[in-house]
């Protein structure tokens, strides 16, 4: 029986291929993400927070990162 990893953390490279960005601006993304939910550098988002920030569903950003 194989025990399938879920992450709960969104990264750059994960923004880039949910919105069709580049990696440079997905990572610009991210930091405004952090910025306006009053995160400290060394702290991460998660996809929740994500999903949240953006108003996407997690059950459509979900196959795309962990697909």
């Amino acid at each position: 029986m194989k025990s399938t990893v879920k992450r709960i953390v969104i990264y750059p490279k994960d923004i880039q291929v949910i919105t069709g960005k580049s990696y440079r601006q997905s990572l610009r993304f991210l930091n405004r993400i952090k910025e306006d939910l009053n995160k400290l550098d060394n702290e991460l988002v998660s996809i929740e927070e994500f999903c949240q920030y953006t108003s996407l569903k997690y059950e459509q950003v979900e196959p795309l990162i962990l697909g």
